[in-house]
C-alpha cells in the first residue's frame, strides 16, 4: 500500500503539481513585465520560447533552492511573500476599482465595486458575486464534451456541495495527508504553535476572495464590456491581452497598480512560485528516497546515499516536468481546475486509507491497497459514465465506493490481534460521539432522500436537485463511517497487528483556538449568506 501511494504521490507532485505551478508562475510574470510572445517549436509541440523560457528559469532557481537551501530557506521565503502577496493583493484590487470609479459613474473604490455587482447583477445567467451556483440548463445546456462543461459554472462550483459534499474531501485530503503541506506544519517548534499556524492561515484563506476574485472580475468585466474596455484603451490604460482566465491577475497587477507595487507583486509573485516549486521538489525527493528507495531499492543505504538520491530525484523531476509541462498545461483556459479535477483522483483513496489507517484501529492492509486501487479504478470508470456530473460529486461517489469496501474487509481481516485496553474516560467519549455522528448521518441520509424523490415526483423541493443537493449524502457517509469507526474502536476486543495508537489528548485544542475557530465559522458564514 506505501509503494503504491508513493508511486501516485510521485506522479501527481510531478505531472501535476510542478507544471501547473510554473505554468501558472511564468504566465504571471510574463503578463506583469509586458514581455512578447515568440512562437517556436519545441518536441514537436508549438510553444511560446518565452513562456517556456522563463518556465526553465524558475525550474533551475527553485531546484538549486530545494536542493542546498533545504526545508527551513523555503519556510523563511514563505514568511516574506505571504506578507507582500497579501498587500500587493489587497492594493490591485483597491487600484483597479479605483481606476474603474469614474467609467462607472461611482465615487471611489467601494463605490465601484458596488457598480460592478450591480452591472454584473444585471447580466442574465452571469454568476460572479455567487458562492452557490444552481444548474441552469436553459442558459447552459447539458451536452457530452469538456468545452461545453467548462463554460458551465455549476461544473466548477455544483451549488452546495462547497458545503455539503465532496469539497469536503479535496481539503481534508490536502490539508491533512498531503505531503508538501504536512511537511510545513511538522517543521513548527512545537504542536500548539502548529495549531496557532493552522488557524491564522485559515484567517488568510478568507482573504482570497479580496485578494484574488474581486480583481479577477474587475478583469472580466473590463474586457467583456465593449464600452469600458474602449474608454480605458482610449485612456492609454490598458496594455497587453487576456487570451485565458489565467491571465487576468498579472493583466490587472501590469495595468493598473502603481510602479512600487508592481515590482513587490512581481518579487512576492517569484518567490512565491519558487518556493512552492522547492517545497514540490523536497516532497517528491522526500517520498522517492524514504517510501521507495530506501524500503525496496537499498535497505542499508547510508544518510550519505539518501542526500545524493534525493538530490538526484529532484532533478529527474525537473527534467520530466520540463517535458510534460506544455502538452498538459498549454491548452488549458484555467489551471487550477486541472489540478482539482486530477487530484481529486486520489483524494477519495487518500481520506480513506490515510484517515482509517491512523485513526480506526481494525484498518487493514488489505483494505488500504484495494482502496489505493480502487480510487483510481471508480475515478476513471464514472468519469466515463457520467461525463456530464461535475468531478466533485463523482469524487464523492468515489468516496462511498471505497468505505463500502474498506469497511468490511477490515472487520473481516484474519490477522487481527487482542487490542490494548482503553479507559472509561476514552471509551465513553468515543461512544457518545459515534452516536452523534451516526444519528446525524442518518439524518442527511433521509434528508437527501427526500430531496430525490420530491425531484422524481415533481414536489416542491425538486429545485433542490439543481442546487447539487445529492452532495448531502456524502457527507452522511462521511459521518456514519466516523461513527462505525468511533464504535469500532471503544467497544472491539481486537485490532490489526499494525494499528497505530492514538492518543486523545493529541486532538485537544485551547481556548485561543477553540475562539479562531469560531470566529472562521462565523465569517464564512457571513460571506455565504452575503454572496449566496
Amino acid at each position: 500500500m506505501g509503494l503504491s501511494f508513493s508511486i501516485f504521490w510521485l506522479f501527481l507532485y510531478v505531472f501535476i503539481n510542478l507544471t501547473s505551478v510554473s505554468w501558472l508562475g511564468a504566465l504571471a510574470i510574463k503578463q506583469i513585465l509586458g514581455l512578447p510572445t515568440i512562437q517556436g517549436v519545441f518536441l514537436g509541440m508549438s510553444v511560446d520560447w518565452v513562456t517556456f523560457s522563463i518556465i526553465i528559469l524558475l525550474f533551475l532557481i527553485a531546484g538549486i533552492y530545494s536542493i542546498y537551501g533545504g526545508l527551513a530557506s523555503v519556510a523563511w521565503t514563505d514568511v516574506l511573500q505571504v506578507t507582500f502577496l497579501v498587500g500587493g493583493g489587497l492594493i490591485t484590487a483597491y487600484a483597479a476599482l479605483a481606476v474603474l470609479a469614474p467609467h462607472l459613474g461611482a465615487d471611489g473604490a467601494l463605490g465601484a465595486l458596488a457598480a460592478v455587482y450591480d452591472k454584473l447583477q444585471s447580466i442574465p445567467g452571469d454568476t460572479h458575486f455567487h458562492l452557490v451556483v444552481e444548474r441552469n440548463a436553459d442558459l447552459y445546456p447539458v451536452l457530452q464534451g469538456t468545452a461545453t462543461q467548462a463554460a458551465d459554472p455549476y461544473f466548477t462550483i455544483p451549488g452546495i456541495v462547497v458545503i455539503v459534499g465532496a469539497l469536503w474531501l479535496t481539503n481534508t485530503g490536502y490539508w491533512g495527508f498531503n505531503q508538501y503541506i504536512i511537511q510545513k506544519g511538522l517543521a513548527a517548534k512545537s504542536l500548539s504553535e502548529a495549531k496557532k499556524g493552522l488557524i491564522f492561515a485559515a484567517f488568510l484563506k478568507i482573504l482570497i476572495p479580496f485578494i484574488v476574485c474581486i480583481p479577477g472580475v474587475c478583469a472580466y468585466l473590463i474586457w467583456n464590456d465593449p464600452t469600458l474596455h474602449a474608454q480605458l484603451s482610449d485612456a492609454g490604460s490598458l496594455h497587453g491581452m487576456i487570451t485565458r482566465s489565467d491571465d487576468a491577475y498579472p493583466f490587472l497587477i501590469h495595468n493598473f497598480t502603481p510602479i512600487f507595487v508592481k515590482g513587490l507583486s512581481f518579487a512576492a509573485l517569484t518567490a512565491a512560485v519558487i518556493s512552492s516549486l522547492a517545497s514540490m521538489f523536497n516532497s517528491t525527493s522526500t517520498i522517492f528516497t524514504m517510501d521507495v528507495y530506501k524500503k525496496f531499492i537499498n535497505k542499508k543505504a547510508t544518510d550519505t546515499n539518501l542526500v545524493h538520491v534525493g538530490r538526484l530525484t529532484s532533478v529527474v523531476a525537473l527534467i520530466i516536468a520540463l517535458i510534460a509541462v506544455y502538452p498538459i498545461m498549454g491548452g488549458a483556459d484555467q489551471a487550477f481546475q486541472i489540478i482539482q479535477e486530477y487530484s481529486g483522483f486520489v483524494y477519495p483513496g487518500i481520506v480513506v486509507i490515510f484517515g482509517l489507517g491512523l485513526l480506526w484501529k481494525r484498518s487493514s492492509g488489505t483494505a488500504a491497497i484495494v482502496a489505493a486501487l480502487g480510487t483510481f479504478v471508480f475515478s476513471i470508470l464514472f468519469k466515463f459514465i457520467m461525463p456530464s456530473t461535475p468531478f466533485l460529486l463523482r469524487m464523492g461517489y468515489v468516496f462511498m465506493a471505497l468505505v463500502a469496501l474498506f469497511i468490511p474487509l477490515s472487520l473481516r481481516s484474519k490477522k487481527a490481534v487482542e487490542a490494548d485496553a482503553m479507559d472509561e474516560h476514552t471509551v465513553t467519549t468515543q461512544m457518545m460521539w459515534s452516536r452523534i455522528l451516526t444519528w446525524s448521518g442518518i439524518a442527511c441520509a433521509v434528508l437527501g432522500l427526500i430531496a430525490k424523490i420530491a425531484w422524481w415526483c415533481g414536489g416542491h423541493l425538486a429545485s433542490l436537485q439543481f442546487y447539487g443537493f445529492e452532495a448531502i449524502f456524502f457527507l452522511a457517509a462521511m459521518f456514519i463511517v466516523l461513527g462505525i469507526y468511533l464504535r469500532s474502536n471503544a467497544m472491539d476486543t481486537v485490532k490489526d497487528p499494525k494499528a497505530v495508537a492514538v492518543d486523545l489528548s493529541l486532538f485537544h485544542t485551547d481556548r485561543g483556538f477553540n475562539i479562531g475557530a469560531l470566529c472562521i465559522i462565523a465569517l464564512l458564514a457571513i460571506l455565504y449568506i452575503s454572496l449566496w
